[in-house]
């Protein structure tokens, strides 16, 4: 009789899914998208802020280092194949901001709000917590995602992962 390691399997699924390549706005899921893209770089070319690059296999992925997205829709509008399809009443994408909480400076006692600035939907606050430590909340609500945050962070300590991969 063979038996299967469940945990073992949960955990090759999870380090699947964390690899994974964040897609431009409104792609469709991983497997349509690699099949319906041409890697044409329309939507390259289409992006006003550039944060779409040639990622893996030359498939279109989203890099904040250097960039946020606007929302604009350009990259949909360029895509010829619907591998970037906007349906009505659709989100652009399930991503949201993590703080990597060993990076971050604030937590670490040092004054930095520079994640909370750019941020145009407020949705990273810091309070004030027990030792004069003010910590970095995100309302996953509020985020959208867009990455403003990530950039102009000095230690690197944001992330835009996908929802359902937050504090893995």
């Amino acid at each position: 009789m063979t038996t299967v390691n469940l945990a073992r399997r949960a955990l090759f699924r999870q380090s699947e899914r964390l690899s994974q390549p964040l897609r431009p706005p409104w792609g469709q899921a991983e497997h349509l998208f690699t099949d319906l893209c041409t890697r044409c770089s329309d939507c390259l070319d289409a992006c006003p802020t550039g944060l779409i690059k040639i990622g893996s296999g030359g498939f279109p992925e989203v890099d904040f280092s250097a960039a946020e997205c606007t929302f604009c829709g350009d990259c949909v509008d360029a895509c010829q194949t619907d591998a970037l399809s906007r349906q009505e009443d659709q989100q652009a994408w399930d991503y949201r901001a993590e703080v990597q909480e060993d990076s971050c400076l604030s937590l670490q006692g040092v004054f930095c709000r520079s994640c909370s600035d750019p941020c145009d939907s407020r949705a990273i606050t810091f309070r004030l917590h027990v030792g004069g430590k003010a910590q970095p909340e995100i309302d996953l609500q509020a985020c959208t995602g867009c990455g403003a945050c990530v950039a102009p962070c000095p230690a690197s300590a944001i992330v835009i992962k996908p929802e359902d991969a937050l504090n893995e």
